[in-house]
């Protein structure tokens, strides 16, 4: 078997630690050629790791900028929702409060109209006549309110009726009160008091039949007291 000399094992170990040192070399040249890329691009780990939690540190901003206008807009949403409730409340009281007041100026207007007319006759009135639909087709709502103006010493007494004139086929018609009342209905309409009286009376008009005016005839059968009597256009009022 041969045998190494020392001389040889030492060349070996040389060649050995050279060839180390040349790769450690080698890896220590690499890294330097590329942090020189890098400063040469004008970066380095120092700037960028500072400009990173820059932008961290902006986002972080943003991100609570975000939530405190969130809120914001929650608050004005809020306010908004309250300022628009009140608003309706206030329009809903400013409506009834205008309801209330027509209906009392129409209140003191009818009692003004039974204690002292604007024409300053005494005896019997219509106050107030509308017409409105009924539920059913051809069907009418007739609604009477009565007075007595001036003197009120003692009750009126008597009936009402009433007649529609109109159109039907082309000829002009005009029905009796009594012809116009559903099956079965009362066509009496008696009437007694001292201040006012109103009424409802529902009516049923032919089919074919075209409502042009209706006459209201009030017969007094008190001694003293005349009776009237109304003639209307007609004309149907919401119900």
């Amino acid at each position: 078997m041969a045998r190494h000399s020392p001389l040889n094992m030492h060349s070996r170990g040389r060649v050995l630690v050279t060839r180390f040192m040349l790769g450690v070399l080698f890896v220590a040249v690499a890294y330097l050629v590329y942090e020189f890329g890098r400063i040469q691009a004008n970066y380095n780990i120092v700037d960028a790791s500072k400009e990173r939690q820059a932008f961290e540190d902006r986002i972080a901003g943003l991100e609570k900028e975000i939530v405190g206008l969130r809120e914001e807009i929650a608050l004005l949403e809020t306010h908004r929702d309250i300022d628009r409730e009140a608003y309706n409340e206030v329009e809903t009281s400013l409506t009834a409060l205008q309801a209330k007041i027509q209906e009392q100026t129409d209140a003191i207007a009818f009692y003004r109209g039974i204690v002292s007319p604007e024409d300053g006759a005494a005896g019997l009135k219509v106050q107030d006549l509308k017409l409105t639909r009924g539920q059913e087709e051809h069907t009418y709502n007739v609604r009477l309110v009565l007075v007595q103006s001036l003197k009120h010493d003692r009750k009126v007494s008597g009936d009402v009726s009433l007649s529609i004139e109109g159109e039907q086929e082309g000829s002009p018609v005009t029905y009796e009160y009594g012809q116009l009342l559903p099956e079965e209905a009362d066509s009496s309409w008696p009437f007694s008091f001292r201040y006012f009286q109103d009424f409802d009376r529902e009516i049923v008009l032919p089919d074919g039949f075209t409502p042009e005016r209706i006459t209201i005839e009030v017969r007094s059968r008190t001694r003293s007291i005349s009776s009237i009597e109304e003639n209307y256009a007609w004309t149907t009022s919401p119900g």
